[in-house]
């Protein structure tokens, strides 16, 4: 069975689908067979590899109300990495669902129920969206982990402390395998002393209640977006070595992923 790990945040702009294509990409390069299922309508694992997600015919909208199968959807982005797309399509997902309750009966089990036929992946990774909707609730009851990107900004604890009891609270009524694998701080300036103050709040934060918070840090860097723009990749796929790669490497080996 392929191990499962969601990338959730109830906060946009924190790094998810960088994590999620970066972490992909390292997978890829230890020889693993990787699907991304995209979980944000913005389509952003797509365009992350120079795919335009509004060409695609079906996505992961129309796998989860049932007018597609999931193999049929999957994309090839690059050797040893698929993903099942989203678009603008996945803004409709709750009120087709919550409005059709007759046919919708598990709202909740819908991404599960369609994806548990899939094999031949090693890892999925699903990138979500930056809410508790519907579609995260999916997400969660469908992962084995989850990876909380943690951006250290201002009442950035406030939704750190929301997302981890929004698992707690789904662990308890749905899903009772769910964990979370840890924490990780993104866009981090080390020049800041607030980023510094409020890492020290998380990392005490984390210590009470048992979350791990990897010491490895994404920095904050414009070479992601370079590496998108121009090459079409994310930036652990690129050959050039520079900070950001070698941050997302030593998550990679932080994380005992491999």
């Amino acid at each position: 069975m392929a191990n499962i790990i969601a990338i959730a945040n109830n906060k946009g702009g924190v790094l998810k689908t960088s994590l999620s294509v970066n972490l992909a990409g390292l997978f890829a390069t230890h020889g693993k067979k990787v699907l991304i299922v995209d979980g944000d309508n913005q389509g952003n694992v797509s365009l992350s590899f120079g795919e335009n997600p509004d060409t695609f015919e079906s996505t992961i909208y129309d796998v989860m109300i049932g007018s597609a199968e999931a193999k049929d959807s999957i994309v090839n982005l690059y050797e040893g990495i698929d993903v099942l797309p989203a678009n603008d399509d996945l803004q409709f997902l709750e009120f087709d669902v919550l409005t059709n309750r007759n046919k919708y009966k598990k709202p909740f089990q819908l991404l599960k129920d369609s994806l548990s036929s899939l094999k031949g992946y090693d890892v999925i990774i699903v990138d979500g969206p930056p809410n508790l909707g519907l579609m995260a609730g999916n997400i969660l009851n469908f992962t084995h982990e989850v990876l909380i990107p943690f951006q250290p900004e201002k009442y950035s604890m406030r939704s750190l402390v929301k997302m981890l009891n929004f698992i707690v609270d789904f662990r308890e009524k749905i899903n009772p395998s769910l964990q979370v694998k840890g924490v990780v701080a993104t866009l981090v300036d080390r020049r800041t002393a607030l980023h510094d103050q409020i890492l020290k709040e998380c990392r005490k934060y984390c210590l009470l209640n048992h979350i791990t918070l990897y010491d490895t840090v994404i920095p904050r860097s414009i070479r992601g977006a370079s590496g998108v723009a121009y090459e079409n990749l994310p930036v652990t796929l690129i050959q050039n070595q520079n900070s950001l790669k070698t941050a997302y490497s030593q998550l990679f080996e932080e994380l005992n992923l491999s």
